[in-house]
């Protein structure tokens, strides 16, 4: 093989491998959006919107994991093959969160021991 093409090669591989340098100006921005979001996380917790509290938190939190994933772990800059392992990924908490809904809505509630002052009283079964 001459000198040419062995070069080339080894540039082609290089290319290949090497990673995608990200501006410092962007980790300072992403920086910033995740303390935004922190702070928004603690802001939400003291006002009570009921059972809307848990969405508007997971939302704060898919949030700020997305911002993570793409630029701290580099999965904006990665393969494709790269991508559809984190996509998966997602799929797989979407199940097992749905499995855990399906199991959680399908209990009952048990009553209180509280509610029962004395304990010649029986609890129901």
């Amino acid at each position: 093989m001459p000198p040419k093409a062995a070069s080339d090669e080894l540039e082609n591989r290089v290319a290949e491998h090497s990673e995608h340098v990200v501006s410092p100006k962007i980790y300072a921005a992403v920086l910033a959006a995740l303390l935004i979001g922190t702070w928004s996380t603690v802001q939400a917790a003291k006002i009570d919107l009921g059972p809307w509290n848990i969405v508007l938190a997971l939302g704060i939190a898919v949030t700020k994991m997305t911002l993570v994933i793409l630029f701290f772990m580099h999965g904006k800059y990665s393969s494709r093959r790269t991508k559809l392992v984190i996509v998966s990924g997602f799929f797989w908490l979407a199940i097992m969160l749905a499995l855990t809904l399906a199991d959680y809505t399908t209990r009952h509630p048990e009553p209180s021991r509280s509610q029962f002052s004395s304990p010649s009283q029986q609890i129901p079964s």
